[in-house]
């Protein structure tokens, strides 16, 4: 509910308790145990940025939320206003747009993944630093040959082909071992099983879809989690990918009079459990450097202590529904949520946290200077909108009716490096046949050629014998000839000697 230009949240008995819009980019904290209204809490703010026309996004992990659509029951809500105070409330739905990774129950959400990168997928696969770089090796290969890596099979036709040619390019490129294109085949292969094929193609979804109005309130842009959520690998990818997607694309705006776009994101322990720590750093970064980009960054989960102590000292405003405290872990859990609210001198915020009622909840937020306000116990309105869940054949009625339908529904397969291979493999196999056939050519054409020089010397040396005969015989006959003549000299010497 809107009061004066801002997020009227509930009442700390008379006190009205305001988030205001200009510092909802200072991200905040919706914390709380298991049915103690947090989920209220977020359609409220969800519901008043919309009537400011700040369009949302809704991760919704126990399909409760899809009630957006539908007004919600003023009998079922007039009491409990009628105890806060209020009188000029009225139910309403909202403009919602409904997506699904898996494609059941929303329009179909994709990313290309090269717009990813090999950073981002190093990220959020836990690949080790040589892993990393043998990832940034095959991306680089791709570009230089002029090769797309839209979808999941891409990068595995790719990873396998520079697995084959790893010799070829460590030279070049640097070192590529088969242990790590071994690993990486892995991470794949499990990214594949949680529904990575569908996640990764085209048509790629347009950020810019969910920057959008609708008769002048702000889209709500929910993402069905039902399954994804089971999914953390790839729940990571999508969350990371959007924040990254929006901060790459958005111009920086500082401190405007409200946020361009609010984030949600229910049992975000998801986000972190087992996750690596170069996974944590870069939700870190985002969430740091988003906030010039005027998009603010809710995190809805069960204890503060879900969320790591780098990314929580990034989240100024705090909801704090009741903390169970039956163990030790328990007990120390309550003690960090009550000391990170701003002191309120009346209010025993570590006993108030254990047992207040659910809709209540500690509320301690930026006012207008940016400067914590003290913690205040805070009964929280009821949502304007349902809060019973949407028929399914409603939700899907409404999706074919919504104003993007049509837009992603039809997956297309471009030619990319999966298909490339064929052609790729054929061309070097033609060409290794024509370097063996070439090889064979020229052993051949060694072969005739020593022939031929065994022949030609053969020849010459038949043509050298016979001029030795040749030779010899002259040199007989000359021979014999000399000889006689001196035998006719002599003879004739003789004769006339006798005479």
């Amino acid at each position: 509910m809107l009061k004066d230009g801002k997020i009227l949240l509930g009442k700390a008995d008379d006190l009205e308790v305001c988030l205001i819009p200009s510092q909802m980019n200072r991200h905040g904290l919706i914390a709380g145990a298991s049915g103690t209204g947090k989920t209220v809490t977020l359609k409220v703010i969800a519901e008043s940025l919309s009537e400011l026309g700040v369009p949302t996004f809704i991760a919704d992990v126990k399909g409760d939320l899809s009630g957006m659509i539908n007004e919600g029951d003023m009998a079922g809500i007039s009491g409990r206003l009628e105890s806060m105070g209020i009188t000029d409330y009225e139910v309403r739905k909202y403009p919602v747009h409904f997506f699904d990774v898996y494609q059941n129950y929303g329009h179909p959400v994709r990313a290309k993944m090269q717009d990813m990168g090999p950073m981002l997928l190093s990220r959020i696969m836990g690949l080790t630093e040589a892993q990393e770089g043998v990832l940034n090796i095959i991306f680089r290969i791709a570009s230089d040959m002029e090769l797309d890596i839209i979808d999941l099979k891409d990068l595995q036709a790719m990873t396998a082909y520079v697995g084959e040619h790893a010799k070829d390019y460590t030279v070049r490129y640097g070192n590529v071992s088969k242990q790590s294109v071994g690993a990486i085949q892995r991470h794949l292969l499990q990214l594949e099983e949680q529904g990575g094929d569908k996640f990764f193609g085209m048509p790629a979804l347009n950020i810019d879809d969910w920057m959008s109005t609708e008769g002048g309130l702000g889209v709500m842009n929910m993402l069905e989690c039902e399954v994804l959520f089971q999914h953390p690998i790839l729940y990571s990818t999508f969350l990371l990918w959007m924040l990254n997607e929006l901060y790459n694309r958005l111009p920086e705006v500082g401190d405007g009079d409200k946020p361009k776009m609010v984030f949600f994101f229910d049992e975000a322990h998801l986000l972190f459990d087992d996750a690596p720590k170069q996974l944590v750093d870069k939700i870190e970064q985002t969430v740091k450097l988003i906030r010039s980009k005027g998009v603010g960054v809710f995190f809805c989960t069960q204890s503060p202590a879900d969320i790591p102590n780098a990314v929580l000292a990034q989240l100024s405003n705090r909801i704090q529904h009741s903390l169970r405290a039956y163990t030790p872990a328990e007990i120390k859990d309550v003690k960090m949520a009550a000391d990170s609210f701003r002191p309120n001198p009346d209010l025993d915020v570590a006993e108030t946290i254990t047992n207040m009622k659910t809709g209540t909840a500690l509320v301690s937020v930026l006012d207008e200077e940016g400067a914590p306000t003290i913690v205040q116990k805070t009964k929280i309105l009821p949502p304007k909108s349902s809060m019973s869940v949407a028929a399914e054949e409603k939700v899907l009625r409404y999706i074919e009716g919504d104003s993007i339908y049509g837009k992603y529904e039809k997956a297309f397969d471009p030619d990319s490096a999966y298909e490339a291979m064929d052609d790729i493999r054929s061309q070097e196999e033609a060409e290794k046949e024509a370097e063996e056939q070439a090889k064979k050519d020229a052993k051949l054409q060694e072969q005739k050629e020593r022939q031929e020089a065994r022949e030609k010397a053969k020849k010459e040396k038949e043509q050298a014998e016979w001029g030795d005969r040749l030779a010899r015989k002259a040199k007989n006959r000359l021979e014999n000839e000399a000889m006689n003549i001196g035998i006719r000299s002599a003879k004739k010497l003789l004769k006339n000697f006798f005479k």
